[in-house]
């Protein structure tokens, strides 16, 4: 069973739509800025990846990630040929903080914030007469949990097409929390390499157009094979190497496919030393003697951790690399950590080749897992 995606669309640090986006990560061009949402004295990191949509000056605004998915919603729509009456389409959105930067500002500034924008649904209403709205709060995971939610819609009959997003803003209690429990000040986000020393902040917002397989009225960029989705529970803030290895092999037998048939691997790569140590370690382990193994990349070093959003955001990243032949390499990548040896990972400038099937990973905190395996429409 495969799911044709009909629309996509995307906003980030780096650009307004997945074209901009995937040209940026192909340049390779340094994208962080000094923060500006909050005070810089209060924290010990300096910089974070931040949309450049605030008021001269500084100072914040309220909705942004609201005004970022009803955007990306507007585009992906049009993508496919919905056009923006969604009263029969169920909108699925991923997330981590919600509209939390908002509330943060009504209590901390008054802005004019009302109960009910607080919730991604009441715009999904006004902008485009959605009756079915869910939000899934699903850490990091969020936007892949919500995309295996459509195909499982699709498959049960409740409906033939689905959008499905995912969206954030930075919050201060998230960075502040960050701050705080990292042991290093990182003053970029560099995956995998032996330098890394934490995550740091993203923002931006992604959807995608789901729908049966054939049923669509326009082009197909690709195709989901299929979704795999857990939470192991093994620890709040640590990975667990079991529960991925679950995640990846659940996704591999839910899309009919072995290690050997994947060729590009899009890592979640939050650039936290104990994540990227034990994807590394599960993948090596999962690609031992799958021959030459895939490509592998990581977009965080330039679009920062977009939360609930990046593995949409990924997936969306890993649709064009197969359309265009080329992997994005990853950001800052000089010196591999131990545990990456013999992944093909991408430095230094983007690889050419031949990519039919993708596997995007996203690991949130808790232990929620899940994996996507995308084929290219071809």
């Amino acid at each position: 069973m495969t799911w044709d995606i009909t629309g996509m669309a995307a906003v980030a640090n780096v650009g307004a739509t997945p074209g901009e986006i995937f040209a940026a990560l192909c340049a390779g061009q340094e994208s962080r800025r000094l923060l500006r949402a909050f005070d810089p004295d209060k924290y010990r990191a300096a910089y974070a990846y931040e949309i450049d949509d605030r008021p001269e000056g500084g100072g914040d605004l309220p909705r942004r990630a609201t005004r970022w998915l009803t955007s990306v919603v507007r585009q992906a729509a049009a993508d496919a040929g919905l056009g923006e009456d969604l009263a029969h389409v169920p909108v699925l959105v991923g997330t981590t903080m919600r509209e939390q930067r908002s509330l943060e500002l009504w209590w901390r500034d008054g802005a004019d914030v009302a109960l009910a924008d607080l919730h991604f649904g009441t715009a999904l209403k006004e902008s485009f007469g959605a009756c079915t709205t869910y939000t899934f709060a699903n850490a990091c995971s969020a936007s892949l949990y919500a995309l295996g939610l459509a195909t499982d819609m699709i498959e049960a009959g409740l409906a033939d097409t689905v959008v499905v997003a995912g969206t954030d803003a930075a919050t201060e209690g998230g960075f502040g929390t960050l701050d705080r429990v990292q042991n290093d000040i990182p003053d970029a986000l560099r995956p995998f390499d032996a330098t890394h020393k934490g995550m740091l902040m993203g923002e931006g917002a992604a959807a995608v157009v789901v729908q049966r397989a054939g049923t669509g009225s326009g082009p197909v960029h690709a195709r989901v094979r299929g979704v795999s989705m857990n939470c192991d529970a093994h620890h709040a803030t640590a990975p667990d190497p079991d529960g991925i290895t679950r995640a990846v092999q659940d996704a591999y037998r839910r899309a009919g496919v072995q290690a050997q048939d994947i060729d590009l691997v899009m890592l979640h790569g939050s650039g936290t030393p104990r994540n990227d140590q034990t994807e590394a370690s599960v993948l090596r382990r999962i690609f031992d003697g799958a021959g030459t193994g895939p490509r592998m990349t990581a977009i965080k070093a330039m679009t920062g951790h977009t939360l609930g959003g990046s593995g949409l955001l990924s997936l969306l990243m890993a649709v064009l690399a197969m359309k265009e032949g080329t992997v994005p390499p990853v950001l800052g990548l000089t010196h591999p950590i131990p545990e990456a040896a013999g992944l093909r990972l991408v430095q230094d400038a983007p690889a050419a080749g031949t990519l039919t099937i993708a596997q995007i990973d996203a690991f949130g905190f808790g232990g929620i897992n899940a994996v996507a395996i995308v084929e290219a429409a071809r």
